[in-house]
């Protein structure tokens, strides 16, 4: 069967660590190229995974049978608009855009251009998490739901390489919302109503209800200091509750991703995780900030 041509657009720390790697190393995947927003970076990624370095990105797509994304999300969204309108299918990062106006832009060209799209949700495609969260979708019980995500990606002299200036300007509630978002969802049901508070820093609090009948909290932070940080999510039902496991790498986790991309493009399925579901977070998120203060 004929490898999908998949180019890269992005070069930061996401891109090298993950999206490159992965893409060059993949059976069933022709890297096609790179393009950046900084050409000498552009040029050496490429040339570390013997693949082309694009100085238009339009030329990317027209080289590509689909597109890989690892740049800020509203710097995504339209350039991923162009991507679907030249025909590419599209490996998304999370949020899609931070803005509902930008997602459903971005929603309705892949829709109009008839393209795949897989939003990559690092824990629905890591192994063990994807598989607890499709243990327990498959059961009807539940009620509620917690995902408390205390990172400390800005804590202490913020030197983490996948610092960048959307994250420090959005916090918690974007960076880490959406996966919150994207393990109680299939779970508990689609979001219907969403209540924001505000906390120190970045802190966001979200209670969320779910049209099951259900209803779930979210915490949500960059900041939060080394030694209180961690991730839980736990459910509770009629038979007791269920804590999500730990593990998965992202570059697996990305694998897994490209792998469902190459599927959906093949079959014609839309995947779960696709830029409607994309859209769906942001609109959920949107509404959050909207009640929170200002700045």
């Amino acid at each position: 069967m004929k490898r999908l041509r998949i180019g890269l657009v992005g070069t930061g720390s996401w891109a090298s660590a993950t999206h490159a790697p992965a893409l060059a190393a993949h059976p069933d995947v022709e890297f096609s190229g790179v393009w950046g927003r900084r050409p000498e970076v552009a040029s050496a990624l490429a040339a570390a995974h013997a693949t082309t370095s694009y100085a238009d990105a339009d030329a990317l797509f027209a080289a590509s049978d689909a597109v890989a994304f690892a740049v800020p999300p509203d710097v995504q969204a339209p350039l991923a608009a162009r991507a679907a309108a030249a025909g590419c299918h599209l490996l998304l990062d999370k949020p899609v855009a931070t803005t509902v106006a930008a997602a459903r832009d971005l929603a309705a060209a892949a829709e109009a251009a008839g393209v795949a799209s897989v939003v990559f949700f690092t824990l629905r495609f890591a192994g063990p998490t994807s598989a607890w969260v499709a243990e327990q979708a498959a059961r009807e019980d539940w009620f509620a739901g917690r995902a408390d995500w205390y990172s400390s990606f800005y804590a202490a002299d913020g030197s983490s390489p996948f610092s960048s200036p959307w994250r420090a300007q959005r916090g918690g509630l974007w960076d880490v919302g959406p996966h919150a978002l994207s393990v109680l969802m299939p779970v508990l049901g689609a979001v219907t109503a969403v209540t924001a508070a505000a906390g120190r820093a970045d802190l966001v609090h979200l209670i969320l209800r779910h049209d099951t009948g259900a209803s779930s909290t979210a915490t949500l932070s960059l900041t939060t200091p080394p030694k209180a940080s961690g991730v839980t999510v736990e459910l509770r039902g009629e038979t007791g509750t269920a804590l999500m496991p730990s593990g998965g790498g992202a570059l697996d986790a990305f694998r897994s991703a490209v792998d469902a991309l190459v599927e959906s493009a093949r079959s014609g399925q839309p995947h779960a995780c696709d830029v409607r579901f994309g859209l769906r977070v942001t609109e959920i998120l949107a509404l959050a900030e909207k009640q929170l203060p200002a700045g």
